[in-house]
Formats: C-alpha cells, sequence, structure tokens
C-alpha cells in the first residue's frame, strides 16, 4: 500500500535505516490500519503518503532517539503510533500500549497478531489511573503524541516514569514554549525538563520532541483525577 522506496529514502534524511522486512512490516500495518479504520474510526490520515509521513516518519523519528529503549508506555496510544512503529524499529522494547478505548484496544491487539509482534501488553486504562496501579513508576520511557498541553501530559506520563527514565512528549511548532510553561509542572511530578529537539516531518511540519527526565519519585498525591487536571493544570 505505501511506496516503500519513498518512505525508506525519506528516513534516510535524518539516517534512520529500514530493513526490507521492516518496511514490509510497515506496509502491511498501513493495509491493517486503512481495512480496520473502515469499521472504527481510527484516524483521519488514509492516504499511503499521508500514512508514510504523519505517522510512520513521524513515529521513527521518535523511535530513532537514544533514550527509545527498555520498558516503553505509550501513553493514549490510539491507533498504535509511536509505540508499534516503535516496536517495529526496535524490535527488543518491552512495549506497552495504554489506551482507554475499549475498541481501539480490540485493534492493537489484532494489529500486533498481524504483525508478529510479541513482548507486548495492552493497558486499557486512563494514564492518571494507571499511575495508581501496578504501572506506577515502571517505565524507562514515557511516550505521548496527544494534544494536551505539556502540563496535563506531564501529569499524565511522568507518574508512570521510574526515577532516571524520560518522557518525551511529540509536539508542534510551540514545542519550545510549552516546555517553558511545563518547568513548574515538571518540577511538582519529580522531572526537569532537558531540551527540545527541533525537525522538519516530510510533509513540512514541524515536530518538537520534548525530553523530560525523570529526577526523583512523584510525590504521592499526583496524579490527579482526570478533571482536576484538565480544569487547573499544575
Amino acid at each position: 500500500m505505501i511506496d516503500k522506496n519513498r518512505l525508506a529514502e525519506k528516513c534516510s534524511t535524518w539516517n534512520i535505516s529500514l530493513s526490507p522486512a521492516q518496511l514490509d512490516q510497515l506496509d502491511h500495518y498501513a493495509e491493517i490500519l486503512v481495512s480496520y479504520n473502515e469499521k472504527v474510526n481510527l484516524t483521519a490520515i488514509t492516504s499511503p503518503e499521508g500514512i508514510e509521513d504523519r505517522h510512520f516518519a513521524d513515529s521513527l523519528l521518535f523511535a530513532a532517539q537514544p533514550e527509545v529503549q527498555g520498558k516503553m508506555v505509550d501513553v493514549g496510544t490510539g491507533a498504535g503510533f509511536p509505540g508499534i512503529v516503535a516496536k517495529i524499529y526496535k524490535s527488543d522494547l518491552e512495549l506497552t500500549l495504554m489506551e482507554p478505548t475499549g475498541k481501539r484496544v480490540e485493534f492493537l491487539k489484532y494489529a500486533c497478531a498481524e504483525l508478529g509482534l510479541t513482548g507486548v501488553e495492552f493497558a486499557k486504562e486512563r494514564a492518571e489511573e494507571a499511575a495508581r496501579k501496578v504501572w506506577r513508576e515502571q517505565f524507562d520511557i514515557a511516550s505521548a503524541r496527544a494534544v494536551a498541553a505539556l502540563p496535563v501530559l506531564s501529569e499524565y506520563c511522568l507518574p508512570l516514569v521510574k526515577v532516571g527514565g524520560v518522557f518525551i512528549a511529540m509536539k508542534g511548532p510551540e514545542a519550545d514554549a510549552e516546555a517553558k510553561a511545563a518547568v513548574n509542572a515538571l518540577k511538582k511530578l519529580g522531572g526537569k525538563y532537558r531540551e527540545t529537539r527541533q525537525f522538519t516531518l516530510p510533509d513540512g511540519s514541524a515536530r518538537g520532541l520534548v525530553v523530560c527526565e525523570k529526577i526523583s519519585q512523584t510525590p504521592t498525591v499526583y496524579p490527579r483525577n482526570g478533571g482536576k487536571i484538565a480544569k487547573k493544570p499544575l
């Protein structure tokens, strides 16, 4: 479905090389996504090049970061971005796909089975509730490609990260400004802003990867419930 050569060429500009087997898996993933999308709303992006640019190249850019290793949780993963793509790129990742919507979790299970991916856990959970259960401070890295502002995303994600781990938020052109606005929230949650890595996606849109370190345990009062997080961001 996708143009595998075109995707490989785009990724090579970031020194990301994909094996023929990985390109075949991504192609199969695109087919599964578009087919399943006809019955369950997973994505508005269904054209081959749109999937290549906005889902695959974007997720691979995240996956290629050196911090992406060990135990990873993808918070609000939706249709599996960036988590499933990261797993295809780095097969030794121990991946947890966290998604509260049952229909999407069913898709994630189906897609991973079809793609032959092992070492993947599926958590039908809201992040703020998961962080009060067995997942609290269990992960080396948390990712989020959600639309929420960074102070809100930080309260969802940082409590899941172990001390010494990192949280990487996938943001747009406003990444630096959001990072500055989140400094206080990060501090309260046991985190610290490290840097923003700026990139341009193949379709010309801006991508900022905001890297936050977990330097101390998150106080037990966090995360608050979802309503409080939304109404009164840290």
